[in-house]
Parts: C-alpha cells; structure tokens; sequence
C-alpha cells in the first residue's frame, strides 16, 4: 500500500483516514506485528481510539491481534487484493501501461495469462504502423511456442530449479520439442525476457515479461514486431522498453522479473 501522511482537518471523514493509516502502518510492519503504542504513535490517534478502529478491522478480517498482543494484517487484506488483481480487472488495470509502452517502441503490444497448458490474450495495443499478424483478444495458444507463455511459465510452474523432462513435456506438447522448451526457458530464467521467432507466424517475432505480485506471475506483456525489427540493436531498444517503460506505469505491487 501507499503510505499516507497523518490525519488533519483536510479530510473528508477522520474515522476512515484513521482506519486507512492504520492499515497502512500495520502493512509497513509486515508479519511481525505491531504493538498498540507503537501503532498509536504512528498513526497519531490516542490508544482507546485506535483500539476501537482496530477492533472494526479486526471484526472484517483485515486486521489480527497475535497472542502476544501485537497487530498485524488480516487475510481480507489479501483477498482484496487478489480480487483486485483478478483476471476479469487486469485489462483494464494495464491498459495504460500497455499503451504507455506501444507508444514508446510503435510495436503491437500483448496481455496474455496462464490457463492450464495454453496462454489466453486478454488485451491488445495496436501500433500507428500495422503488423500483419493474426491477433485476437481472446485467443489461445500453447504457452510453450509463445512468448507471452514462455514467460509466464518460467516465472511460475517451470521457475523453481530445471524441471524434469516429464513436466516439460506435458507443457511442450507436440509443438515444440522438450529440448527446445529447457533451452527458451533457461533463457528467460537468465535474462527475465522470454522471446518466440517465427515458431508460429513466419516474419514474426515476440518478447516478453512477467507480471509479478509477491514473485509470482498474475500475467505477462509481449511486443510483437517483424523478425527483422526484434534483431541487434532494434531488439535491445525494444527489451529496453519492457524492462523500463512498462514497470513505471504498473499498478503498485506488480513487478517484472530482474535480470
């Protein structure tokens, strides 16, 4: 969360401020708790105050009181935000990111989630100059022949050490092959780009990133270009851009993978 500056006069209703600078602090203290003083001095609220502010968040789950007396945040916390993050919400959240980074390279520009073994497009960003490519909100693919899917994988089910060849086949399919699959997502591993050239347009090429919330994926953004334009220099200008213009204009909490 965003931390706020302390309550005054300037707000519309001081109960809620309250209640907001609360959450705020009890984010900041993170797992370990917070004590009630300490939480008092923070938030400037005397202690009976906040005790019944905290007792409101409490009795909506969004905020606990451990054993020993201290707060912390509560799980409604965390299913807030995992409504907010919902794929049904995530177009429009990122759409501004994704027309901020189509204006800045003039390339197609993909949202793409994970859903079992295929990527599913959830929005798009044409570019002023057209790319001939077959493009659809709403279509799917294998996630092991694109790079939208390429990335979400090696950010999510395929990121924790080499996985074996059995996993990798049942996500390589008959598309690609099990060897091909280790090699694109060890690249994304290192480098934290994920990248697909005419595996299923001839002429077409894709890079892309992970959308991350606490180090998992919620979904990944891709450019899609010629092959020509994502080669030497045009394609480092281009990886540039995923890795700077788009994490400025995320929502907050939403990360990308570091090299």
């Amino acid at each position: 969360m965003t931390q706020a500056g302390p309550a005054d006069a300037t707000s519309p209703l001081g109960s809620v401020d309250k209640a907001l600078l609360t959450l705020d602090a009890l984010g900041r203290a993170g797992a370990r708790g917070v004590s009630l003083a300490t939480l008092a001095a923070e938030v400037g609220a005397n202690k009976s105050t906040l005790h019944r502010t905290l007792a409101a968040l409490r009795h909506r789950g969004y905020a606990e009181q451990a054993h020993d007396g201290t707060y912390r945040l509560g799980p409604a916390v965390l299913a807030l935000s995992s409504t907010f993050l919902a794929e049904e919400n995530l177009p429009a959240l990122l759409r501004p990111a994704l027309e901020a980074l189509c204006h800045e390279v003039d390339e197609l520009v993909h949202l793409g989630v994970l859903a079992g073994r295929e990527v599913v497009y959830l929005d798009k960003v044409e570019p002023q100059r057209a790319v001939r490519v077959w493009s659809a909100v709403g279509r799917r693919r294998p996630a092991a022949t694109t790079a939208l899917g390429r990335a979400l994988l090696a950010a999510g089910p395929l990121r924790d050490g080499p996985p074996d060849d059995a996993v990798l086949a049942a996500y390589a399919g008959t598309d690609t092959s099990t060897a091909r699959l280790r090699e694109v997502l060890a690249e994304a591993h290192r480098t934290g780009v994920a990248a697909e050239t005419e595996e299923n347009e001839t002429g077409i090429a894709c890079v892309a990133v992970a959308l991350l919330r606490a180090g998992r994926p919620v979904a990944a953004v891709s450019l899609t270009a010629p092959a020509e334009r994502l080669t030497g220099d045009a394609r480092t200008r281009r990886v540039a851009a995923l890795r700077d213009v788009l994490p400025a204009h995320l929502p907050a909490g939403l990360t990308i993978p570091t090299a």
